[in-house]
């Protein structure tokens, strides 16, 4: 995390905020502004942690905020401490505990011995915006959680942040489900980090998810999410970059194409190149189509870039896919409440009958990709490379980014999506 002081602003200022309400040392309005009441909690917090009470975030005040970022802490047993005792002093769900620690018993803990504690609120927020730092936190957070969760990365971004991936399930219907391929469509990261919360979360009580027992989904599918495809972009979007060599270039770059808001309208990765438009499905036909709308150089929407496949992060992705070999893909961005199925010719066994199953668990509409924009995207290639089931999900509605706020809605609409999809094949 960047250091932090009066008048700092963005989403690291909105999480810093969210730590110090979930340390209960304030009732901050999480507005991403640096102002005299965050001080005020942050230095009270610093003075209770032992630390210099400047309030000023900096990297000491980072690691002891640290639990707050990431919903869990590390303890080490004194003598006469227990699970139990543990879930006292913390606030923190007994089963919660046996969940992070399977390799403990709890009828013979050692004293010293590093214990995982989840502190008792969700580890993903749902209410502030989003940076690649906050995406690291809840990986970080859900790992420790849900030691069954296993999480990797596929690749790194231009600026080298981790395009993370998270895996569960043993079964052999291998899905594979990715968001934010497009930067200022990031509120789809949120979204499916708030479902592996929810599944993990399922799984390790026997609970249920849409109606299913997560044992059944986890035994018949093994699913693989990647969150954060464009995590370069997402900070230059939601004010989380907003300086620097990298700043100053996509500047630039949107000089040069004004029909953009900067950065509101940055969709491509920071160099430029749209990664819905960098597969090997069309590409030639994609690059004709941008360049007849005058995007003939990098932009902050809708270039192709010099060849298929030259971005880092769609590069990732691409292989990535071919390692796992999903029988379905889910490939999800904002706005329109449309399912796009279909690529050219293709059409997938099965795969218009699941598309207007998906509609009618969310309301969507299960439409056919308009020719303009129906080349060199993510699902484009899946189709043609495999022949097998593939979507484009545009959730909710209005101007992107959309606001957090519309999250609860989006959510609801797409958990049946979610679910079903790792059944439907």
């Amino acid at each position: 995390m960047r250091v932090l002081a009066f008048s700092s602003r963005g989403p690291a200022v909105q999480l810093l905020q969210l730590a110090l309400n979930r340390s209960g040392f304030a009732s901050l309005e999480t507005d991403g502004v640096f102002g005299p009441a965050t001080q005020a909690a942050l230095t009270r917090f610093q003075a209770a942690q032992g630390l210099k009470a400047d309030g000023v975030a900096g990297p000491l005040s980072h690691r002891a905020l640290l639990p707050w970022y990431t919903g869990f802490l590390r303890h080490r047993l004194r003598p006469g401490e227990s699970f139990w005792s543990l879930a006292q002093l913390y606030g923190s769900e007994l089963d919660a505990i046996l969940t992070a620690n399977p390799g403990l018993d709890p009828e013979a803990l050692p004293v010293g011995t590093l214990v995982v504690v989840p502190l008792p609120f969700p580890v993903v927020p749902t209410s502030i915006d989003y940076c690649s730092e906050l995406v690291a936190y809840c990986v970080r957070g859900l790992a420790a959680r849900y030691p069954f969760l296993r999480v990797d990365s596929i690749g790194r971004s231009v600026l080298g942040r981790p395009l993370w991936s998270l895996s569960l399930g043993s079964g052999e219907n291998r899905v594979l489900y990715t968001a934010e391929h497009h930067a200022n469509e990031w509120i789809t990261t949120p979204l499916l980090l708030r479902f592996t919360e929810e599944l993990a979360a399922a799984y390790a009580t026997g609970g249920e998810l849409f109606g299913r027992s997560a044992a059944q989904l986890l035994d018949y599918a093994a699913l693989c999410l990647i969150p954060a495809v464009n995590p370069d972009g997402m900070d230059l979007v939601t004010g989380e970059l907003r300086s620097g060599e990298s700043w100053q270039r996509a500047r630039q770059i949107a000089a040069d194409y004004p029909r953009y808001p900067f950065p509101s309208g940055w969709k491509a990765n920071i160099r430029g190149v749209d990664l819905n438009l960098q597969y090997p499905a069309g590409w030639e036909q994609a690059r004709e189509n941008k360049f007849a709308q005058g995007i003939v150089s990098p932009a902050p929407a809708d270039f192709v870039g010099s060849a298929p496949l030259t971005a880092p992060e769609a590069r990732a992705l691409y292989t990535f896919t071919l390692r796992f070999d999903p029988a379905l893909i889910l490939a999800y961005h904002t706005q329109g409440e449309v399912i796009y199925w279909r690529y050219r010719d293709y059409e997938p066994a099965g795969s218009r009958q699941i598309a207007d199953y998906f509609a009618s668990l969310s309301g969507y509409a299960a439409e056919e990709t308009p020719f303009a924009s129906g080349f060199a995207g993510y699902k484009d290639w899946f189709i043609q490379e495999y022949n097998r089931p593939g979507y484009t999900i545009e959730a909710g509605r209005g101007v992107n980014p959309l606001p957090i706020g519309d999250f609860e809605t989006l959510y609801r609409d797409n958990l049946g999506i979610l679910t079903m999809g790792m059944l439907v094949t």
